[in-house]
């Protein structure tokens, strides 16, 4: 039943996501322009009518909340508290500090490995916003990043570590699968967007088996596309270091 629930889960959320970003990748790679000189954005407009755009993207981060929630929930009615996962609110400034050095410790790296890939022709110049400029834009794209942040840490970690654990998987195996599917859903980004969350997910994922704390994971996942998403929106056009 557990391996079942693992499917269909996944089939529709994550790992959905990264079976399409295969096929994103792959149709990039078809295309006679090398992947340099090809964009993709991840905060885009979803419509023309500004009110029906901020819609649209509130439901996205909606979306994304409800697949986090998801695998929460199943773990919660299976009988494990919320506790044995880290998502207690007993340490919320410790947690929170524990995000910042995760996010200092992945974010300055990851956007050295994406410039360093993107300059060898391996990655798609990613945009990770292109909403145009709004009164909403802002928290819009906070939002945004707490969504992608919660939906990915509480299904590829606490919800997947923790079924693997009740499989009889080791940890390193489990480890593996997890940081796989992480970088999974993000070749559409091109292969430097695999292999920089294939590394994230490994220090994630071994930081959570080692402590058992979800939220510095949230924490800092959130703030790194904070920065990714608002420090974007606001420098585009403005600095030349930016592809």
């Amino acid at each position: 039943m557990i391996g079942v629930e693992l499917v269909v889960v996944f089939t529709v959320t994550l790992g959905m996501s990264g079976l399409q970003s295969l096929l994103s990748l792959l149709d990039a790679l078809s295309q006679q322009a090398p992947l340099a000189d090809q964009s993709v954005a991840i905060n885009r407009p979803q419509a023309q009518l500004g009110l029906l755009n901020l819609l649209e993207q509130l439901a996205n981060v909606l979306r994304l909340l409800s697949w986090g929630a998801l695998g929460i929930f199943l773990l919660w009615r299976g009988g494990i508290a919320l506790a044995r996962i880290g998502m207690d609110r007993s340490r919320p400034w410790r947690d929170l500090a524990g995000g910042a050095g995760l996010a200092a410790l992945i974010g300055v790296p990851g956007l050295g490995l994406y410039l360093v890939a993107h300059a060898l022709g391996l990655s798609l110049t990613v945009q990770p916003s292109t909403l145009d400029d709004a009164w909403w834009r802002a928290p819009v794209l906070v939002l945004s990043a707490f969504g992608n942040s919660f939906a990915e840490e509480a299904l590829v970690v606490a919800y997947l570590l923790t079924r693997l654990r009740q499989l009889g998987w080791s940890e390193n195996r489990s480890l593996w699968l997890s940081a796989v599917l992480r970088g999974s859903y993000h070749l559409y980004q091109g292969f430097g967007g695999f292999v920089g969350n294939l590394v994230m997910g490994l220090v994630y994922g071994r930081v959570w088996q080692r402590t058992n704390r979800l939220w510095p994971l949230v924490a800092g996942h959130a703030l790194i596309d904070v920065v990714a998403f608002v420090g974007y929106a606001a420098l585009r056009g403005h600095v030349g270091w930016l592809p």
